[in-house]
Order: structure tokens, then sequence, then C-alpha cells
């Protein structure tokens, strides 16, 4: 700003008072404005304008997109119809476990089943219905036939047990639990705490015994469910599509809400953003009970038309056979995926996949080049954005290490903003105004968003829990009298807005892709313990990217620096060994798998 007003007031000068000519005034304004340091954005202006110009490109063509589906109420159902009319004879989804392959067509058909099925047992639209199963291509067509009938799916993740479980069927307040023959055990756990009017449905092999007697057997009867669109009587439109379970701060998990517009949001940023094909082939390893396997993935199958190949777990061994097999082009990763790809001893079958694009977020910039050099994949596509976030971010052009920019020159366009923090107690820095304090590039700041809920791509649809909302929503950020989401995740951005994942806030770590919190591992020591106190809390490991905790996380795990008794999970014996300095080092070396 003060840059600006010298240079208005040397052209005022220097026209009115020197009365000197126009060229000679462009040619003093040039130097005054070089001088300054602006050659700095001429600079960033050079070297990042076709970027920020495809990036602004981007998001206008999906708030178009995103806008008229609003306008004209076309939910993520009507979206798939209409790529059901476009390629019905292609293959949608093929389930690696069994060779299992569904074509647009069989996809419909067992989807309207499911909803004409739910809507016969009373299910109507607002209603919930709780999906508790591994990855397998009936999981689609389960909450895709829920959404026909405008029920809300909770997404529940198959690794909760008992509380967190519990937890989670209660707070859904769902009045239908359908759930894959092998989780049958984890609800026979918890059976007797169950709300008795929760109707409970069994997908996959049928053995009575080993469900709870109320359990019905849901294949066959689907089979004798009408497969056309169901006639759904006028309750009002809903707008909540399903709900995914995120790690939270109390020790269980928290629902946040996707809405149709979020899920139809999130796949095309990404399907635009990196340029994908239809006839792209996409390997999906990933849970899909999270968004980075349901939405970026399964999200491109039903809006975009792509075939998906859903894994039912990832396999370090069985990864590349598994592309070469299907001919994916593109694989979806989470960092640390990445890393037990690259500790596989190499073998011939890296170097015959025709995998173009690696999709996904978490990759470590130390490991980046090696990944993509080793395994001959052209683009990285990595990205930020947690589910409930309104702030996505995306490395369109491949920028090794960064998740995502944000415009040096046109940062209006999309406002987000790194702002300072106590990196001790993660406490917003604000200045006089109140306002808070936004960081210079190479300075480390916690990613916030600025909130608009009537710009679909600014809205914070939040979570179940209101309580939960307020804890991710700033005021008086960006001016005053706004609100901002609350990322809780710190970045760093360099010269030319370039935004590289920092460090993440808040009492979680990560474990095999999963967010978890410190808190709930706490509350199953201490039952398992029979301790009143337990502190639980993350420390850097090589090749993992999202770990933290005060004062003890700075010791880190070294037998040398820490008195306590130490422990380590050994993949190998199946339990936990002391921790002494011979381990230490192949940990340190990447030799133990952890």
């Amino acid at each position: 700003m003060l840059l600006g007003a010298s240079l208005v007031g040397v052209l005022l000068f220097s026209k009115l008072v020197l009365k000197l000519p126009w060229t000679q005034v462009g040619f003093s304004l040039l130097f005054l404005y070089l001088g300054s340091g602006g050659w700095r954005f001429i600079r960033v202006f050079i070297k990042t304008i076709r970027r920020d110009i495809f990036g602004g490109l981007v998001l206008l063509k999906v708030m178009v997109k995103v806008r008229q589906y609003l306008r004209e109420r076309r939910t993520v159902p009507i979206l798939f119809t209409s790529t059901v009319r476009r390629h019905p004879n292609k293959t949608a989804l093929i389930f690696e476990g069994t060779d299992t392959h569904w074509t647009f067509c069989q996809l419909d058909d067992y989807s309207s089943s499911v909803a004409n099925f739910l809507q016969a047992r009373g299910l109507a639209s607002g209603d919930v219905a709780a999906l508790f199963m591994e990855n397998r291509n009936e999981f689609v067509g389960l909450w895709l036939g829920m959404a026909k009938l405008g029920v809300e799916a909770a997404l529940i993740n198959t690794n909760l047990r008992r509380d967190a479980l519990l937890h989670c069927l209660t707070t859904s307040r769902a009045r239908a639990l359908v759930f894959g023959s092998e989780m049958a055990s984890a609800i026979c756990e918890i059976h007797a705490s169950l709300d008795p009017s929760l109707s409970l449905f069994c997908s996959g092999s049928w053995e009575p015994s080993a469900v709870p007697t109320s359990t019905e057997h849901l294949d066959p009867l689907l089979k004798d469910a009408p497969k056309h669109l169901p006639s759904c009587p006028d309750k009002g439109f809903t707008d909540k599509l399903f709900y995914i379970y995120t790690s939270g701060t109390t020790g269980l998990p928290k629902a946040a809400i996707v809405v149709h517009s979020r899920y139809y949001r999130m796949a095309a940023l990404v399907y635009y953003g990196f340029r994908m094909r239809p006839d792209d082939i996409v390997y999906d390893c990933l849970p899909l009970y999270h968004s980075a396997g349901n939405i970026v993935g399964i999200g491109q199958c039903l809006l975009h038309g792509m075939t998906v190949v859903i894994r039912k777990k990832f396999s370090a061994s069985r990864f590349w056979d598994d592309c070469v097999k299907y001919n994916c082009t593109i694989v979806q990763y989470i960092g640390e995926l990445c890393r037990y790809l690259l500790n596989q001893p190499p073998r011939e079958v890296e170097n015959q996949h025709q995998v173009r694009m690696a999709l996904g977020n978490g990759l470590r910039q130390s490991i980046w080049t090696n990944f993509s050099s080793r395994f001959h994949i052209p683009q990285v596509a990595e990205f930020y954005g947690a589910t409930e976030c309104n702030c996505s971010l995306g490395n369109f052009d491949s920028q090794v290490g960064a998740c995502g920019f944000n415009s040096r020159i046109l940062s209006f366009v999309y406002p987000i903003r790194l702002v300072r923090v106590n990196e001790d107690t993660m406490e917003l820095i604000r200045g006089p105004d109140g306002i808070c304090i936004p960081c210079q590039p190479g300075e480390p700041g916690q990613l916030v968003g600025r909130i608009i809920q009537k710009d679909p791509l600014r809205r914070f649809d939040g979570y179940l829990n209101q309580g939960a909302n307020d804890k991710k929503i700033a005021k008086d950020v960006f001016k005053k009298g706004d609100q901002a989401y609350l990322t809780g995740d710190v970045l760093v951005m360099d010269e030319l807005g370039y935004l590289y994942f920092r460090d993440r806030t808040g009492d979680t770590f990560r474990w095999k892709g999963e967010n978890v919190s410190t808190t709930e591992v706490e509350g199953t020591l201490s039952r398992l313990l029979d301790m009143a106190d337990v502190a639980v809390y993350g420390v850097e490991v090589p090749g993992t990217y999202k770990f933290q905790k005060t004062e003890l996380r700075k010791e880190g795990f070294d037998p040398a620096v820490v008195k306590d008794p130490l422990f380590y999970l050994d993949a190998r014996k199946g339990r936990y060994v002391p921790l002494d300095q011979e381990a230490y080092s192949r940990i340190q070396a990447g030799e133990e798998k952890l």
C-alpha cells in the first residue's frame, strides 16, 4: 500500500509540478517500482501467471457447475443417472478381491434395489442408515441406494470397536444398520447396548449363529426388490448425502456432514485440476468410509464415468500386480503407502504398468522424487483437503513437495490464508486491530479459509455436534466481523505461493492412513492397564508425517535421551518389545516396519 501511494505521489509531482512528458513520467515510475523491490513481483508474475490462470479457470468452472446443480437440485444420484445414460455397459467398478465387475447399469440396478427395499421397510428422506463394511462394490451400491431415497448414510470406520463404535451408531441416530459379515463379531460385542428399534441387516456370507438374533440377511432380500427408481413422497429436499467420521479431541469420533454439492465439488476440483480423462482407470485401495477413497476416488466413477478398481486393503506386495492386471492409469495414495512401496524390493512388474498419475496427499518431499522416478510415474497429483474443510488445495503442476498453491498476484480469488500462531498453544496471534496476522513467505502458520455460507466453494457444513463446529470456527480473521474455518494444520508458503505441509495441531497422529486421537488411545490404555492417568503423545519418525505434542515430543524416542523404559510394536512378532539403541538405529534407517 505504501509503495502504491509513493507511485501515485511521483506521478502527480512529475506531471503537475515538473510538467514532464508522459514517457519520462513512465520511466520514472518504472525505476521507482523496480528500485523498491517491484522486480520481485515481476518475477513472481512471470513464473506463476499460467498456473494461476489455470487454477482460476478450474475454480470458475466448478463454481458454475455447482451453482447450476444447486439451482436445479441435481443430487449425486441424479448426476449418476446421467453417467449411466452415457456409459450403460461400461465397467464402473471392479472388486479385486473376487474379480467382480459391475457395469454402470448393474450398479444402478443394485442401488435402486437398495432404495426400494429400505423404502418398503419404512425409511424415508431425512432418515439415517449406518453402513459398517469393508471395501467392495456393494459398499458403493448401498450408500448410493440410500441417497436415491434421500436417506443419509453414516459411514462407520471399520477399525472402530466397543465404545467408539457404539458412540458413532448412537450419535448418528440411525434407524437401520447394514454391516458386512466380516464385521459381525464387532456388532455382537455391542449388541446389548444398541437401541432395540435399530434394524440390523447383514451383507455377505450368512452364518445365523455369528450375528445377533434380530439380524436379517440382506442379499436375498435385495434380489426380490424392484430395480427401478423408487417413487418418493415429497418430504422436502435433503441436502445431506452422508456422514464421515473424523478423529475428535474428546477421544470419540465426530461426524462430518457431506452434502451433495460438497461431494461434487471435491470430485470435480480433482478431475479438472489434474486433467483426468473419462477413459482413466483408477486404483482405489483407500478406505471407502473416508473422503479420499469415497469422494476423490469413487466420485470419478459416479460423476465422470471412470472405471474404479476397489481393493479391500492396501497391499505393498500386490500393488503393482493389480495395476498391471487391470490396466490402471491412476493410483491413489496417502504418504505412508508410498514409503511402504519404496521399501519393497525392486521387481520387474514395476516397469510394466500404465500408471500416468499418482493422486493423493501426504507424500513427503524427501521421498517424492525417488517415488516418481523409481516407479516411472510422470505426474504426482498431490492435494490437501480435510473432509469438512472449505480451503482445499491442489498441486496442479507437480511442484516437488508442495500440497497446493495460492496465487500471490490474485490472492483475492481464493480467500485462504496462513496466519501466525503461538507454536506452543496454537492460539491465533492477532494485531492491535484484533485481526489475525498473515504470514510472510517462509513463515509457518495455520491454514484458514474464510467462510461464506452462500458460496458453495466457501461454505462450512460442519459436524452433527454443534460444539465441534464452534471449535473449528474463528472470528475476525481476514477482517472484522468475518468467520473462518480453522484447519488445525501448519503450512509454509514460498515466494511463488506454493504451500508445503509442516505439522498438524491438536492431539492426533497418523496410523495406517487414519487420523487417530491420542485421547482415544489414552482411554483405551487406561482401561486395559487399570491406570487412572495415561498420557499418549506423538513423536516424529522418518517416513511418517503428521505427529505432534508439547515438550515430550521434543525428546523423541531416542533411548539415549529418554530415561523411561521405551517399547515399540514389532510387526513380525505381533507384540510390544523393548526399544533399545539397536532397534532405534533400525527405525531411523527405515529398516523396521512400524
